[in-house]
């Protein structure tokens, strides 16, 4: 217990053993709703037959990326495949571009390798420096309303279906399932999970998905699990990237999309646990910074090589420190008991039903949705692009196609106000990219 106490610096950050495995406890049954949802969205792409291999991945991926913040970074932030990551992963790029989910892989793969490289050079600083916090504000906004309509389609309230080109066609209210088991099971989980976080009880989302499932069992809405556990396997999406398949322009565009969003989601939430943590430091800066982030670009690379999109830290992460976790002795229990428990439960996670986990997706949404509120929309030079990526995501099932219209909006409105000192030369490379990757989904090359 002694060297735990030591390596952690329990005296140095004012907390105790009891304190660190209370809040990596609180910080897992916050999370643990990825080990359902997550297989869900990226078994639509995958088939079907991925979906007990995904169950085991997320929970591996999510352990062993979290043990090393714990271990290597020490701080109490944990880590599992990303919302609205693996929505863009399953829905735009494999379904709506229609590539091959292991070319996905191979693109989510080369991107934490970027990532690796960037968290370890001044080229990171660089990048962080370059985009408009006002943008990094809409494409997490933006994304939360995309996760929010997939919950929606999902559960099948609305009449929306994704076309051949991955446009989203939205048609309203599909008011002949209003009255159906299944639509009201997905209100009662939603109302259950409103009223629970309104409450500020701890794993929320999770309470919401079991005791919906379990209604849905019990009335015969939805069939029982045939077994709780089962000895986990990977073989599926385990080593199945295609990098051969990435030989083309709009894969550059798909490697870069995860990028943008992964890399700056990360920053934004790593900024806001450390300043939640107390560890800011007096000029705003993070300590520790390069470690934490190349944890998480070693989590995306190592999540893709397990066979899951990317992984990144979670901002629920802020429940375990609400509790007091200050060290990586929180995140080292999160880790274990997603190795723990999350490895075997695949059999239990394919009876969760899609009514069970749409709220999920929805209350998600609108976590993320809230980030909207930091942009200042006084200044329209800022706030009309972040509206354009704001609409953009959502209505054209495309995270990439959000970022490159922002991109490219927030650079013309700037330089046509006159305000050019406002852009950052990295932008104008980024947006002509966009542009070219425009042109080429337009076949003008």
């Amino acid at each position: 217990m002694g060297w735990f106490e030591n390596y952690f610096e329990f005296e140095r950050y004012g907390t105790d053993m009891k304190t660190e495995v209370l809040a990596g406890m609180t910080t897992f049954m916050t999370m643990a709703y990825i080990l359902f949802v997550n297989p869900a969205i990226l078994s639509d792409a995958m088939g079907k037959e991925a979906f007990s291999s995904l169950v085991a991945v997320t929970a591996l991926a999510a352990g062993l990326a979290t043990i090393l913040m714990g271990l290597y970074a020490k701080k109490p932030f944990a880590l599992a495949p990303g919302m609205g990551l693996n929505a863009y992963f399953a829905y735009s790029v494999v379904i709506g571009m229609g590539y091959d989910w292991r070319v996905a892989l191979a693109a989510v793969f080369v991107e934490g390798l970027i990532f690796i490289i960037l968290s370890v050079t001044k080229v990171r600083s660089a990048v962080i420096h370059a985009i408009p916090i006002s943008q990094k504000y809409a494409i997490g906004a933006g994304i939360g309303l995309f996760l929010t309509f997939i919950g929606l389609n999902d559960v099948g309230l609305l009449t929306a279906v994704v076309n051949d080109a991955g446009v989203l066609q939205f048609t309203g209210l599909n008011t002949a399932a209003l009255t159906s088991g299944k639509i009201l099971l997905f209100f009662f989980g939603l109302f259950l999970a409103m009223v629970l976080i309104s409450l500020r009880v701890k794993g929320s989302l999770l309470i919401s998905i079991l005791a919906t499932s379990v209604i849905g069992w019990v009335t015969g809405i939805a069939p029982w699990p045939d077994q709780l556990f089962s000895t986990p396997d990977i073989s599926y999406t385990f080593m199945q990237m295609d990098l051969k398949g990435l030989l083309n322009v709009g894969a550059l565009g798909v490697i870069f999309a995860f990028f943008m969003v992964d890399f700056f989601d990360t920053l934004g939430t790593v900024t806001g646990l450390s300043a939640k943590a107390g560890f800011l430091t007096r000029d705003g800066k993070v300590p520790d910074a390069e470690k934490i982030l190349l944890t998480d670009a070693i989590g995306t690379t190592v999540g893709a090589i397990l066979g899951t999109s990317t992984v990144t830290t979670y901002i629920e992460s802020a429940a375990g420190i609400e509790e007091g976790g200050r060290t990586g002795m929180t995140a080292l229990v999160t880790g274990l008991l997603f190795l723990g428990i999350g490895l075997f439960i695949a059999p239990l996670a394919g009876a969760i039903p899609a009514f069970a986990t749409a709220p999920a997706l929805v209350i998600v949404g609108y976590y993320m949705l809230s980030a909207i509120k930091e942009v200042n929309f006084t200044d329209h030079t800022e706030a009309i692009p972040a509206f354009l990526v704001l609409i953009t995501i959502p209505y054209t099932y495309s995270i990439a196609d959000g970022i490159g219209i922002g991109f490219i909006s927030y650079t013309i409105l700037k330089l046509f106000s006159g305000r050019m000192e406002d852009i950052h030369p990295l932008m104008y490379v980024l947006s002509l990219i966009f542009v070219a990757y425009f042109a080429y989904l337009g076949g003008v090359f």
